[in-house]
């Protein structure tokens, strides 16, 4: 897997759903510049783990507002095939209610910049937190099997805004409201008095 932490975000202008029913033909990364982005990777439409994630994100979704964060999902199945399980109740294991960006990537080519794409075409579960400036500051991939946790998603956005404004680091098990540590030797001694 490549590392893009550090990096440019790789630009995308695909297809997506937006509130559960809308396409937009021209979706891209960039009309989110000064926002930040969770943009994550599911292997398909219409799987197990996969509803579980996209809910959960809906359900934590005011929190990601509230932080400035836009959350778009993404996976290699068509407009139409996410359309039809965006009206697929909860009930039946579709995804109704999700009303997020979700991106059409049936080139993979976006799965392919972002290194998610398996063997078998379709992508590992990738998550990307990209800052303001478009850079990615945090990324992970977990086997198609491991669901994701949602709230150490939203951790992680909140570290990096406590970073950005405080220039103090975050160690380990860090949560909003926690104590953090200058970056020096001396901050380190004191974290730990």
């Amino acid at each position: 897997m490549g590392v893009l932490v550090g990096k440019k975000a790789p630009e995308f202008n695909t297809k997506a759903v937006v509130n559960g029913k809308d396409i937009d033909d021209s979706f891209n990364l960039s009309q989110f510049q000064g926002r930040y982005v969770v943009l994550f990777f599911y292997p398909k439409d219409f799987t197990f783990v996969c509803p579980t994630e996209l809910h959960t994100l809906q359900e934590k979704l005011p929190d990601f507002e509230s932080k400035n964060t836009q959350v778009i999902g993404c996976s290699v199945d068509s407009i139409d095939s996410h359309v039809k399980w965006l009206s697929t109740p909860k009930s039946q294991a579709g995804i109704q209610g999700v009303t997020y960006p979700v991106l059409s990537d049936t080139s993979k080519a976006i799965s392919e910049s972002y290194d998610v794409l398996t063997d078998e075409g379709i992508t590992y579960r990738g998550t990307f937190l990209i800052d303001r400036e478009g850079i990615v500051r945090h990324q992970s991939i977990n086997d198609l099997g491991l669901g994701r946790n949602i709230d150490e998603t939203l951790r992680i956005v909140d570290a990096l805004q406590f970073n950005e404004a405080h220039g103090e680091v975050c160690p380990a098990n860090w949560n909003r409201g926690d104590k953090a540590m200058v970056p020096s030797q001396e901050g380190v001694l004191e974290y730990y008095k």
